[in-house]
Parts: C-alpha cells; structure tokens; sequence
C-alpha cells in the first residue's frame, strides 16, 4: 500500500445526525425530481465508464482519459469538474460514501484512489497489487471495507473506508473461472442481500463470494442463460440490476435470500443507450452512462448519461 496524502477520517464526524438529514433531504428530491432531465452531457473525450450518487441528487462520473471527476446536478443537468486527475491516470468505478469520500477505482494503474467529493482534492492512494498488468476495475461500499475487483486476477481488494488501515486482499477460489485476460472478466459488484457475501459478475456469469473465506459459487440463473457483457450491477433489496453493455440492455433479476439464484423478471432496453457501462439509482430512476466504446475515443466524442425508470 502506498499513502500519498496523510487524512482524518470525517466519518465520526458526520454523526448519526448528519446521516438522517441527508436521508431526509434526499427523500424529498426524490419525490419532485419527475421534470428532471433524463439525459445529460458529458465533456467531449470524457471516456466514462463509471457513475456513482450518494445521498444528494449529483451524479460524479470518471474519466477513463486522465482520473478525471465530473459532477452533474441531476436537477439541472449542468456540471463541472471537481477532480482534474492527471496523465497516466483513470477513473473507472468509483463510489460515493456518506462522509463525502469518493473511492475510485484505478483501472491499468492497479490502485484504489480516496477523494474529497466537495473539494477535489486527492487524499490517498492504495497501490492494491504489483502485478504487471493488472485492471482495478470497480467498487462497492460494504460495512467497514470498500472492495474492490481486479479483472485480470482472481482477488477482491478491500480497503478500510474513513480510516487508516492495511488492505486486505482476499483471493477467490471454488468455482471462479478466471477468464483470459483482454475479455470481459471480473467487473461489477455489489453485496448479497443477507451482507455475507458479495456479487461479483465475471465472464457473463454471477458469483456469490464469501467475505470469508473468498469460496466463489455460480448463481444459478433461471430465465437467461447468462449475462454476457456483464459491467456495473446495482442491487436494490432483492432486485439485481445488471448492466450488459455491448448488447444495450439492462437485465432485472429477483434473487433468492441467499443469493444463490437469479430469477430473470424482465428487460430494460432504451433507444439512448450506446454501450452503457456502469448504474447508479436516484428516487425511482436508473442513471447509465454511456461509454460508446463501438465509436471512436477521441478527444472530440461526445459522451452523454441517460436515465431510465426502474
């Protein structure tokens, strides 16, 4: 691990206090947001992939280009960047805490990146592996971890969030197949209903991995036959929502307690999406953003994020 930048934690700061009303304020956008526009640009050669929104109606989405952070108010539409990045550097998933933390996921860079979301400012930078070629891909926020994947290994990554600490690295075994690297492994994740497990999407299949022991076992599909170009997933109780880019469609599964079967319930297909990666959910919406990686990734290509009603 290597720390750039010392960092108190503001989680304690926050308070039960803080939390509630954030609830509370969110709770109400949520309930006047129906005249919000459901789409909104991004810089041009943005190179997005990854799109997280926390208690507030803004969406920070990264930049594949150089680490970048754009924030966009989801009321409005308009936006800025609030973290410029850096060469060398990219931003695939990211995460948002309630203590105003944005985790980062650092792609070929094989690192966890910690983010002031109101300032910009870096905080830290976890090297998680010295693998040659390795691809921090995304993130998920669970109990006192962020954990994150790697797809070109078969390993979860969890860094302490609000907090110093030492990260863990939790290998993944039992049925993981590890896919060649260059296709589409290890990516999206979220956590189990129950809390003991996390799902993780790799290779057009969905694993249950125990936090304990890393033991991968396939979850049973019923109604699909796989998830192939599995990206972002978003779980909301026990609807799992997976995002399969190339095919330009959102696939809506009911999962059992346990998680150990997917039942397909229906499909959400929209004629905005050009590659959507990665999900993020405000009030009864479901934000994509679109990474066009069928079109050219030059600085002049317009990027855009839709929203979808869930």
């Amino acid at each position: 691990m290597t720390r750039n930048h010392a960092r108190p934690s503001r989680r304690t700061v926050l308070g039960g206090a803080v939390a509630a009303a954030l609830a509370t304020a969110a709770g109400t956008a949520q309930a006047a947001h129906g005249g919000w526009p459901t789409s909104f640009p991004l810089p041009d050669g943005w190179l997005p992939e990854g799109i997280t929104i926390g208690g507030g109606p803004y969406a920070y989405l990264g930049s594949r280009a150089n680490g970048a952070v754009y924030r966009a108010d989801l009321r409005t539409g308009r936006g800025r960047v609030v973290h410029a990045g850096g060469t060398g550097l990219a931003s695939i998933g990211l995460k948002l805490d309630r203590d105003g933390l944005l985790y980062v996921a650092g792609g070929g860079g094989g690192t966890a990146r910690i983010v002031d979301a109101r300032t910009g400012e870096l905080l830290a930078t976890h090297r998680l592996t010295d693998d040659a070629a390795p691809f921090v891909n995304d993130v998920v926020l669970h109990e006192d971890r962020a954990w994150f994947t790697d797809s070109r290994a078969a390993v979860l990554h969890g860094v302490p969030r609000g907090r110093p600490g030492r990260v863990r690295a939790l290998p993944i075994g039992g049925a993981w197949v590890q896919a060649p690297a260059g296709t589409n492994s290890a990516n999206g994740l979220v956590a189990t209903p129950d809390g003991r497990a996390l799902i993780v999407v790799n290779a057009g299949r969905l694993y249950r991995v125990s936090l304990r022991t890393g033991h991968a076992a396939v979850i049973a599909l019923e109604g699909a036959a796989d998830v192939a170009g599995g990206d972002g997933l978003v779980r909301i109780g026990r609807t799992l929502y997976v995002v399969q880019n190339r095919l330009n469609k959102v696939t809506v599964f009911g999962l059992d307690r346990r998680a150990t079967t997917a039942t397909l319930t229906r499909t959400i297909t929209d004629p905005r999406f050009d590659v959507p990666t990665t999900a993020a959910r405000w009030g009864d919406r479901l934000y994509l953003v679109n990474a066009r990686f069928t079109s050219p990734q030059t600085p002049e290509t317009t990027f855009d994020a839709v929203a979808v009603p869930l």
